[in-house]
Protein backbone atom coordinates (compact mmCIF):
# COMPACT_ATOMS: atom_id res chain seq x y z
CA UNK A 1 0.00 0.00 0.00
CA UNK A 2 2.40 2.61 1.15
CA UNK A 3 4.53 1.62 -2.41
CA UNK A 4 1.54 2.10 -4.31
CA UNK A 5 1.11 5.76 -2.58
CA UNK A 6 4.56 6.62 -3.27
CA UNK A 7 4.60 5.76 -6.97
CA UNK A 8 1.23 7.80 -7.17
CA UNK A 9 3.01 10.78 -5.40
CA UNK A 10 6.03 10.25 -7.61
CA UNK A 11 4.04 10.29 -10.86
CA UNK A 12 1.89 13.73 -9.42
CA UNK A 13 5.81 15.55 -9.01
CA UNK A 14 6.53 14.31 -12.86
CA UNK A 15 3.53 16.05 -13.76
CA UNK A 16 3.87 18.94 -12.51
CA UNK A 17 7.63 18.93 -12.96
CA UNK A 18 6.71 18.15 -16.84
CA UNK A 19 3.83 20.97 -16.82
CA UNK A 20 6.62 23.49 -15.55
CA UNK A 21 8.84 22.75 -17.80
CA UNK A 22 6.52 22.72 -20.73
CA UNK A 23 5.34 26.50 -18.92
CA UNK A 24 8.76 27.43 -19.13
CA UNK A 25 9.93 26.46 -22.80
CA UNK A 26 6.74 28.17 -23.81
CA UNK A 27 7.14 31.25 -22.18
CA UNK A 28 10.88 31.68 -23.52
CA UNK A 29 9.71 31.06 -27.00
CA UNK A 30 7.29 33.64 -26.87
CA UNK A 31 9.74 35.72 -25.68
CA UNK A 32 12.12 34.90 -28.52
CA UNK A 33 9.42 35.19 -30.85
CA UNK A 34 8.09 38.41 -29.43
CA UNK A 35 12.14 40.08 -29.66
CA UNK A 36 12.81 38.76 -32.93
CA UNK A 37 9.87 40.81 -34.44
CA UNK A 38 10.28 43.51 -32.72
CA UNK A 39 14.10 43.18 -33.93
CA UNK A 40 12.78 43.25 -37.65
CA UNK A 41 10.60 46.08 -37.22
CA UNK A 42 13.22 47.75 -35.90
CA UNK A 43 16.21 46.83 -38.36
CA UNK A 44 13.36 47.18 -41.76
CA UNK A 45 13.86 50.47 -42.07
CA UNK A 46 17.14 51.15 -41.84
CA UNK A 47 18.20 47.96 -43.85
CA UNK A 48 16.02 49.84 -46.51
CA UNK A 49 17.44 53.24 -45.92
CA UNK A 50 20.92 51.34 -46.90
CA UNK A 51 19.96 49.44 -49.84
CA UNK A 52 17.82 52.29 -51.43
CA UNK A 53 21.09 54.89 -50.63
CA UNK A 54 22.57 52.30 -53.09
CA UNK A 55 20.69 52.94 -55.67
CA UNK A 56 20.42 55.49 -58.24
CA UNK A 57 17.80 58.39 -57.90
CA UNK A 58 15.79 56.93 -61.25
CA UNK A 59 15.64 53.52 -59.66
CA UNK A 60 14.10 55.19 -56.20
CA UNK A 61 11.86 57.48 -57.78
CA UNK A 62 10.29 53.85 -60.02
CA UNK A 63 9.81 51.98 -56.69
CA UNK A 64 9.35 48.66 -56.51
CA UNK A 65 12.63 47.11 -56.02
CA UNK A 66 14.22 46.07 -52.54
CA UNK A 67 17.82 45.65 -53.98
CA UNK A 68 19.74 47.88 -56.41
CA UNK A 69 20.34 46.44 -59.29
CA UNK A 70 23.83 48.49 -59.36
CA UNK A 71 25.64 49.20 -56.23
CA UNK A 72 26.27 53.26 -56.62
CA UNK A 73 28.92 53.65 -53.96
CA UNK A 74 29.48 57.03 -55.35
CA UNK A 75 26.40 58.53 -53.93
CA UNK A 76 28.06 58.97 -50.32
CA UNK A 77 31.21 60.57 -51.81
CA UNK A 78 28.85 63.08 -53.67
CA UNK A 79 26.99 62.99 -50.33
CA UNK A 80 30.02 63.79 -48.34
CA UNK A 81 31.07 66.36 -50.67
CA UNK A 82 27.64 68.41 -51.89
CA UNK A 83 26.66 69.14 -48.05
CA UNK A 84 29.90 69.54 -46.50
CA UNK A 85 29.49 66.96 -44.23
CA UNK A 86 32.92 67.12 -43.07
CA UNK A 87 32.17 70.48 -41.39
CA UNK A 88 29.04 69.27 -40.29
CA UNK A 89 29.90 66.18 -38.51
CA UNK A 90 32.42 68.31 -36.52
CA UNK A 91 29.69 70.56 -35.68
CA UNK A 92 27.32 67.97 -34.62
CA UNK A 93 30.47 66.41 -32.99
CA UNK A 94 31.70 69.55 -30.80
CA UNK A 95 27.44 69.86 -29.74
CA UNK A 96 26.72 66.45 -28.58
CA UNK A 97 30.00 65.99 -26.71
CA UNK A 98 30.00 69.37 -25.56
CA UNK A 99 26.49 68.74 -24.06
CA UNK A 100 27.06 65.20 -23.17
CA UNK A 101 30.26 66.25 -20.97
CA UNK A 102 28.31 68.99 -19.16
CA UNK A 103 24.89 67.37 -18.79
CA UNK A 104 27.04 64.56 -17.06
CA UNK A 105 28.66 67.03 -14.58
CA UNK A 106 25.54 68.90 -13.82
CA UNK A 107 23.61 65.84 -13.13
CA UNK A 108 25.68 63.58 -11.63
CA UNK A 109 26.55 66.35 -9.02
CA UNK A 110 22.68 67.26 -8.14
CA UNK A 111 21.86 63.45 -8.04
CA UNK A 112 25.15 63.51 -5.25
CA UNK A 113 23.77 66.71 -3.31
CA UNK A 114 19.90 65.62 -3.32
CA UNK A 115 20.83 61.80 -2.62
CA UNK A 116 23.63 62.35 0.10
CA UNK A 117 22.60 65.59 1.71
CA UNK A 118 20.77 67.43 3.73
CA UNK A 119 19.39 71.06 2.79
CA UNK A 120 15.81 72.78 3.14
CA UNK A 121 13.59 72.74 -0.27
CA UNK A 122 14.90 69.41 -1.15
CA UNK A 123 11.44 67.88 -2.03
CA UNK A 124 10.74 70.83 -3.80
CA UNK A 125 13.99 71.12 -6.37
CA UNK A 126 12.90 67.40 -7.02
CA UNK A 127 9.50 68.14 -7.82
CA UNK A 128 11.18 71.27 -9.81
CA UNK A 129 13.51 68.44 -11.94
CA UNK A 130 10.67 66.46 -12.29
CA UNK A 131 8.03 68.98 -13.60
CA UNK A 132 11.18 70.11 -16.63
CA UNK A 133 10.58 66.83 -17.98
CA UNK A 134 6.60 68.13 -19.22
CA UNK A 135 7.62 71.66 -19.70
CA UNK A 136 10.10 71.23 -22.89
CA UNK A 137 7.18 71.07 -25.71
CA UNK A 138 8.92 71.50 -28.73
CA UNK A 139 8.77 74.67 -30.69
CA UNK A 140 7.47 76.31 -28.03
CA UNK A 141 9.93 77.66 -25.84
CA UNK A 142 12.36 78.12 -28.79
CA UNK A 143 11.76 81.89 -28.17
CA UNK A 144 12.03 82.17 -24.89
CA UNK A 145 15.33 80.10 -25.10
CA UNK A 146 16.71 82.00 -27.72
CA UNK A 147 15.93 85.91 -26.51
CA UNK A 148 17.59 84.76 -23.53
CA UNK A 149 20.79 83.53 -25.62
CA UNK A 150 20.54 86.89 -26.77
CA UNK A 151 21.09 88.55 -23.51
CA UNK A 152 24.20 86.44 -22.77
CA UNK A 153 25.35 86.97 -26.14
CA UNK A 154 25.55 83.40 -27.27
CA UNK A 155 22.52 83.21 -29.92
CA UNK A 156 24.50 83.52 -33.34
CA UNK A 157 27.04 79.86 -31.97
CA UNK A 158 26.55 76.15 -30.81
CA UNK A 159 27.71 77.69 -27.51
CA UNK A 160 23.98 78.20 -26.75
CA UNK A 161 22.97 75.56 -28.07
CA UNK A 162 24.90 73.27 -25.78
CA UNK A 163 23.67 75.22 -22.50
CA UNK A 164 19.76 74.59 -23.35
CA UNK A 165 20.56 71.03 -23.99
CA UNK A 166 22.98 70.81 -20.70
CA UNK A 167 19.69 72.56 -18.46
CA UNK A 168 17.56 70.06 -19.77
CA UNK A 169 18.78 67.73 -17.31
CA UNK A 170 16.22 66.42 -15.73
CA UNK A 171 16.11 62.62 -17.38
CA UNK A 172 19.40 61.97 -16.60
CA UNK A 173 19.14 63.38 -13.22
CA UNK A 174 17.05 60.57 -12.52
CA UNK A 175 18.22 57.69 -13.71
CA UNK A 176 22.40 59.16 -11.70
CA UNK A 177 19.74 59.77 -8.55
CA UNK A 178 18.45 56.11 -8.99
CA UNK A 179 21.51 54.34 -9.55
CA UNK A 180 23.76 56.65 -6.93
CA UNK A 181 20.67 55.24 -4.29
CA UNK A 182 22.32 51.66 -4.83
CA UNK A 183 25.59 52.57 -3.92
CA UNK A 184 26.04 52.02 -0.16
CA UNK A 185 26.32 54.80 2.10
CA UNK A 186 29.04 52.90 4.15
CA UNK A 187 31.75 53.84 1.65
CA UNK A 188 30.93 57.61 2.28
CA UNK A 189 31.27 57.45 5.73
CA UNK A 190 34.32 54.99 5.82
CA UNK A 191 36.22 57.87 3.62
CA UNK A 192 35.18 60.97 6.01
CA UNK A 193 36.98 58.63 8.56
CA UNK A 194 39.95 58.60 6.27
CA UNK A 195 39.59 62.61 6.60
CA UNK A 196 38.11 62.80 2.53
CA UNK A 197 35.30 65.50 1.93
CA UNK A 198 32.36 65.72 0.59
CA UNK A 199 34.17 66.48 -2.87
CA UNK A 200 36.06 63.85 -2.37
CA UNK A 201 33.94 61.66 -1.86
CA UNK A 202 32.20 62.60 -4.97
CA UNK A 203 34.93 62.43 -7.25
CA UNK A 204 37.13 59.80 -5.54
CA UNK A 205 34.61 56.82 -4.57
CA UNK A 206 31.11 57.82 -6.02
CA UNK A 207 32.06 58.88 -9.54
CA UNK A 208 33.96 55.87 -10.43
CA UNK A 209 31.26 53.51 -9.36
CA UNK A 210 28.76 55.39 -11.10
CA UNK A 211 30.39 54.70 -14.53
CA UNK A 212 27.42 52.22 -15.99
CA UNK A 213 24.97 54.87 -14.96
CA UNK A 214 27.09 57.42 -16.70
CA UNK A 215 27.23 55.36 -19.37
CA UNK A 216 23.58 55.25 -20.13
CA UNK A 217 23.10 58.88 -19.41
CA UNK A 218 25.64 59.67 -21.88
CA UNK A 219 24.53 57.59 -24.37
CA UNK A 220 20.74 59.17 -23.97
CA UNK A 221 22.62 63.01 -24.53
CA UNK A 222 24.77 62.26 -27.18
CA UNK A 223 22.05 60.85 -29.27
CA UNK A 224 19.76 63.61 -28.43
CA UNK A 225 21.99 66.26 -29.01
CA UNK A 226 23.21 64.78 -32.02
CA UNK A 227 19.38 64.09 -33.40
CA UNK A 228 18.68 67.90 -32.33
CA UNK A 229 17.66 69.80 -35.46
CA UNK A 230 15.41 72.57 -34.55
CA UNK A 231 17.62 74.82 -32.05
CA UNK A 232 20.73 74.22 -34.32
CA UNK A 233 19.08 75.22 -37.30
CA UNK A 234 17.64 78.64 -35.76
CA UNK A 235 20.99 79.80 -33.84
CA UNK A 236 23.08 78.82 -36.79
CA UNK A 237 20.88 80.92 -39.44
CA UNK A 238 23.81 84.15 -39.39
CA UNK A 239 26.33 81.39 -39.79
CA UNK A 240 25.53 78.51 -41.90
CA UNK A 241 29.41 77.53 -41.20
CA UNK A 242 27.98 75.98 -37.39
CA UNK A 243 25.00 74.13 -39.05
CA UNK A 244 24.90 70.50 -37.70
CA UNK A 245 24.55 67.75 -39.87
CA UNK A 246 21.10 67.24 -39.33
CA UNK A 247 20.71 70.58 -40.53
CA UNK A 248 23.00 70.01 -43.45
CA UNK A 249 20.95 66.89 -44.50
CA UNK A 250 18.82 69.58 -46.53
CA UNK A 251 21.03 70.89 -48.54
CA UNK A 252 20.57 67.53 -50.37
CA UNK A 253 17.57 67.69 -51.40
CA UNK A 254 17.79 69.38 -54.36
CA UNK A 255 20.43 69.34 -56.65
CA UNK A 256 21.84 72.27 -58.95
CA UNK A 257 18.89 71.86 -61.68
CA UNK A 258 16.28 72.20 -58.90
CA UNK A 259 15.83 68.03 -59.13
CA UNK A 260 15.53 66.25 -55.91
CA UNK A 261 18.21 63.95 -54.96
CA UNK A 262 16.76 61.16 -52.97
CA UNK A 263 19.56 58.51 -53.43
CA UNK A 264 22.23 61.61 -51.92
CA UNK A 265 19.72 62.65 -49.00
CA UNK A 266 19.56 58.15 -48.27
CA UNK A 267 23.28 57.94 -48.55
CA UNK A 268 23.56 61.40 -45.97
CA UNK A 269 21.49 59.75 -43.76
CA UNK A 270 22.96 56.71 -43.09
CA UNK A 271 26.56 58.81 -42.63
CA UNK A 272 24.81 60.40 -40.10
CA UNK A 273 23.69 57.27 -38.72
CA UNK A 274 27.33 56.04 -38.13
CA UNK A 275 28.56 58.59 -35.05
CA UNK A 276 24.91 57.18 -33.40
CA UNK A 277 26.11 53.10 -34.05
CA UNK A 278 30.08 54.25 -32.51
CA UNK A 279 28.33 56.02 -29.05
CA UNK A 280 25.84 52.81 -28.70
CA UNK A 281 28.97 50.36 -28.97
CA UNK A 282 30.79 52.32 -26.84
CA UNK A 283 28.72 52.73 -24.04
CA UNK A 284 27.02 49.51 -24.50
CA UNK A 285 28.84 47.81 -21.98
CA UNK A 286 27.47 50.21 -19.50
CA UNK A 287 24.21 49.76 -20.57
CA UNK A 288 24.21 46.10 -20.01
CA UNK A 289 25.69 46.38 -16.38
CA UNK A 290 23.26 49.08 -15.49
CA UNK A 291 20.62 46.51 -16.99
CA UNK A 292 21.81 43.60 -15.26
CA UNK A 293 21.86 45.48 -11.80
CA UNK A 294 18.10 46.65 -11.89
CA UNK A 295 17.21 43.05 -12.68
CA UNK A 296 19.33 41.67 -9.84
CA UNK A 297 18.18 44.28 -7.29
Amino acid sequence: MEATTERVAAAGVRRRTSSISLGKIGGRALLWIFLLVTAILIAFPVVVTFLSSLMSNLEITKGGKFFPSTLHFENYKEAWVQANFARFTWNSIFLSTTSTIGTLIVASMAAYVVDRMKFPGKSIYVAIQASTMFISIGAVVIRPQFELMVKLHMHTNLWGVALIQIAGHAYIFFILLSFLQGISRELDEAARIDGCSNGGIFWRIILPLMRPGLGVGALFTFCGAWNEYLRPLVFTMTNPKLQTLTVGLSYLRYGASAAVQTHYMLAGACLSILPLLVAYMIANKSFMQMTAGSLKG
